[in-house]
C-alpha cells in the first residue's frame, strides 16, 4: 500500500468522523461501487475549479455592492450581487461535500477584506466615468466562463442542474447588462427585429389578393 500503518490509521480516523468511507485505494479513500459512484468522486481538480469558482463569483459580488452604493441601476447591480452570491453558496455547499477536511475550508476573511478593497479601487473610477454597467458586465463574464468550465467538467447531475439554472440567470442578466451599458455611453439602442411594414407592400398584397381568384376557393 506504500504507506505506513499509522499513516493509513490516520487518514481513516480523520475521514471517517466527515463521511463513510467504503472502500480504500493506497493511502487515500476511493469510493469502487462502478457506476453507482458517479458524481460522488470529487478529484483535486474540481476542487480547484470549484475554488476559484467561489473566488471569482464573491469578487463579482463584491465589486457590484461597490457598484451598487452610489449608482442609478440599483436594481440591475442588486441582482447580480444576489447571482454570483448564491454560485459562490452552491460552490461552498459542494466543497463541504469532499471527505477530506483541509479542502472544506470556506472563503477566509483576508480574502474578503482583499476583494473589498479591490472591488473599491475598481468602482471608484468606474462611477466617475459612469460605467458601472460596462465594468461589472466584464466580472459577470468572468463569473459565466467559470461556471461553464465547472459544469461541463463534474460528474455531479445535481451540481450540473443547480449551475445550469444560474447559467439562465447569468444570460439573462448579461442582456441587461448589455442594454444598460449601451445607454451610458449614449449610444442609440436598435431593436433587434424591425417588424414594418410599408405603405406600398400592403397595397401590392391586397392587389395581388384581389387579381389571384383561386378555381377551387369559388366551389
Amino acid at each position: 500500500m506504500r504507506c505506513s500503518p499509522t499513516e493509513f490509521a490516520a487518514t481513516k480516523l480523520e475521514n471517517t468522523l466527515v463521511a463513510p468511507m467504503e472502500g480504500f485505494s493506497g493511502c487515500k479513500p476511493e469510493f469502487i461501487r462502478g457506476a453507482r459512484s458517479r458524481g460522488t468522486i470529487m478529484n483535486d481538480a474540481e476542487v480547484l475549479r470549484l475554488r476559484n469558482l467561489r473566488n471569482i463569483a464573491l469578487r463579482a459580488r463584491s465589486l457590484a455592492r461597490s457598484l451598487e452604493s452610489d449608482s442609478a441601476h440599483d436594481p440591475v447591480l442588486a441582482r447580480g450581487a444576489v447571482v454570483c452570491w448564491t454560485i459562490a453558496r452552491i460552490a461552498t455547499g459542494r466543497l463541504r461535500a469532499h471527505p477530506y477536511l483541509s479542502y472544506q475550508k470556506g472563503h477566509g476573511p483576508l480574502r474578503a477584506l482583499a476583494d473589498r478593497l479591490l472591488a473599491s479601487l475598481v468602482a471608484l473610477p468606474a462611477r466617475r466615468a459612469n460605467r458601472c454597467l460596462s465594468v461589472f458586465a466584464l466580472q459577470l463574464q468572468a463569473v459565466a466562463r467559470a461556471v461553464d468550465d465547472v459544469r461541463a467538467l463534474t460528474w455531479s447531475p445535481d451540481l450540473s442542474d443547480a449551475l445550469g439554472r444560474m447559467q439562465i440567470q447569468i444570460h439573462r442578466l448579461a442582456n441587461e447588462l448589455e442594454l444598460g451599458a449601451l445607454g451610458e455611453s449614449g449610444a442609440t439602442i436598435k431593436p433587434r427585429v424591425q417588424a414594418t411594414v410599408c405603405a406600398e407592400a400592403g397595397d401590392s398584397l391586397n392587389q395581388l389578393s384581389d387579381e389571384n381568384n383561386w378555381p377551387y376557393m369559388a366551389i
